[in-house]
């Protein structure tokens, strides 16, 4: 049995072989879809051998960091090659901690984001455009002028969905489910960014390796290669 921190510091591992169909020629074109539970927001071939749950909250500067300089262009690389997908639980606790609403603001567009097909696009731009954690900046004027970056979004249904809240319900289901993960050491949520992959999740004490980009990408192409030696990880 392969313990965790083997998993997770090998190296040079075999280079996958394409099984599974063509590549996807862009991001823009990642199938995008909710989940049955009506929480999850899955992307990318739902038959990719590699499954990575994230959770984040939109104001995390941590999960910034990850969605653009860390594990995240990897894992979008991953889900174009299409031997990987990933899942997203979205929290909104930020708001509570430091205050304002902007977590739930943006969950929300997120959401009406994805009724329009356009989730993969605009969850990559709001992270490229992440005001400061201690600024309460997704404001709806906000999250609508990053929408004009997103071709096709916006529009009467996508602007009244930001601007009325439409998706409120999902907004606190969301938020549960995130605190459910935590399950009871972790009541209050696993903390963001989080990744569990094949159901298997990193341990809090390796945590880094999501922000450090190509230890994550040896890690998706170990798993990928060996993925009885993650699904025997003791952790």
């Amino acid at each position: 049995m392969v313990c965790a921190a083997a998993v997770l510091v090998m190296v040079g591992c075999g280079q996958r072989e394409a099984q599974y169909g063509p590549d996807f020629a862009s991001a823009e074109v990642l199938p995008e879809r909710l989940g049955a539970d009506g929480i999850t927001i899955s992307v990318g071939d739902p038959d990719a051998p590699v499954k990575v749950h994230l959770y984040e909250d939109p104001r995390c500067p941590y999960c910034e960091e990850f969605e653009t300089t860390g594990g995240g262009p990897q894992l979008r690389e991953a889900m174009l090659d299409r031997w990987a997908r990933a899942e997203y639980t979205l929290a909104s606790f930020l708001d509570d901690r430091v205050g304002g609403t902007g977590s739930k603001k943006a969950v929300n567009a997120l959401r009406a984001a994805l009724e329009e097909g356009k989730f993969v696009e605009y969850h990559e731009v709001l992270y490229a455009n992440q005001p400061e954690e201690s600024i309460d900046g997704y404001t709806d004027a906000y999250l609508l002028r990053l929408a004009d970056k997103v071709e096709g979004l916006r529009g009467p249904e996508f602007d009244a969905a930001v601007r009325s809240m439409k998706y409120r319900g999902f907004v606190t289901a969301s938020q549960k489910a995130y605190e459910k993960a935590g399950g009871a050491k972790e009541p209050e949520g696993p903390g963001t960014p989080t990744a569990v992959i094949n159901d298997k999740r990193i341990p809090l004490q390796y945590n880094a390796i999501l922000l450090e980009s190509d230890s994550f990408a040896e890690l998706l192409q170990q798993i990928y290669d060996k993925p009885g030696e993650w699904e025997d990880t003791t952790l």
